[in-house]
């Protein structure tokens, strides 16, 4: 397995977390959404936690108590991380585990994590065997063409992405709202549901987002400054 493979690899784990959230989002709200932060058909935050599974964790695979524990631990980290990453580059909040029991800051909880857990070990006993036996079996020349495609189209919708992303903090102090983050999250949500496709389909990605209470304290002292 090269480089390419993993890169693959890593997409191909993106796209069925892609349809494990969409999946999810059919059940309990009868309607489809086009879940994650970007644009495409995927979710990066699983494709990198299937790299760190079969990275890391290979070695448990004859303990499965072992390996389900840690492909909780490994998952939730990447999890807690990722979140805590997003709201301090985005001032935003994405999705909150507060309502549900045992979370940790709203941005862990059990039941996420048993469910990495069970995907943990499908990932090791099940779909790594199934798609290193494919991934190796195609010519390495079209594993590269593959490679190279993927990945354009990968940055370039990253790229995009994080430009709508970033372009809503400033679009926040042209609104008029009050000292209230709840209020603030709705007025900024009703906005990006009346702009561009793009925007709408952020904001129905991530339905309960919510604006950081930390920076808005921030911006709110600076606008009372007359900053």
């Amino acid at each position: 397995m090269h480089l390419e493979h993993y890169f693959l690899l890593f997409i191909i784990y993106s796209v069925i977390g892609w349809g494990i959230e969409i999946l999810n989002t059919l059940i309990v709200e009868r309607k489809f959404v086009n879940r994650g932060f970007l644009i495409g058909s995927y979710c990066p935050i699983y494709g990198v936690g299937a790299l760190l599974i079969t990275f890391f964790l290979d070695d448990y695979q004859k303990d499965p108590i072992v390996l389900f524990v840690m492909a909780v631990l490994v998952c939730s980290i990447l999890e807690y991380l990722t979140s805590y990453l997003m709201e301090k580059i985005f001032h935003t909040r994405w999705w909150d585990y507060s309502n549900k029991k045992f979370n940790i800051n709203g941005r862990i909880c059990l039941e996420a994590g048993v469910l990495f857990g069970l995907l943990g070990m499908l990932i090791i006993y099940v779909f790594n065997p199934f798609f290193f036996n494919i991934l190796t079996s195609i010519p390495e020349m079209i594993i590269k063409i593959l490679f190279v495609i993927i990945l354009v189209l990968f940055i370039t919708d990253f790229a995009v992405s994080f430009k709508i992303i970033t372009n809503i903090k400033p679009n926040i102090k042209k609104l008029n709202f009050k000292d209230n983050t709840e209020e603030i999250s709705l007025t900024v949500r009703k906005f990006l549901l009346d702009n561009t496709i793009l925007k709408r389909r952020l904001a129905k990605a991530f339905p309960h987002f919510k604006i950081s209470k930390k920076w808005l304290d921030k911006y709110l002292k600076k606008i009372s400054k007359g900053e």
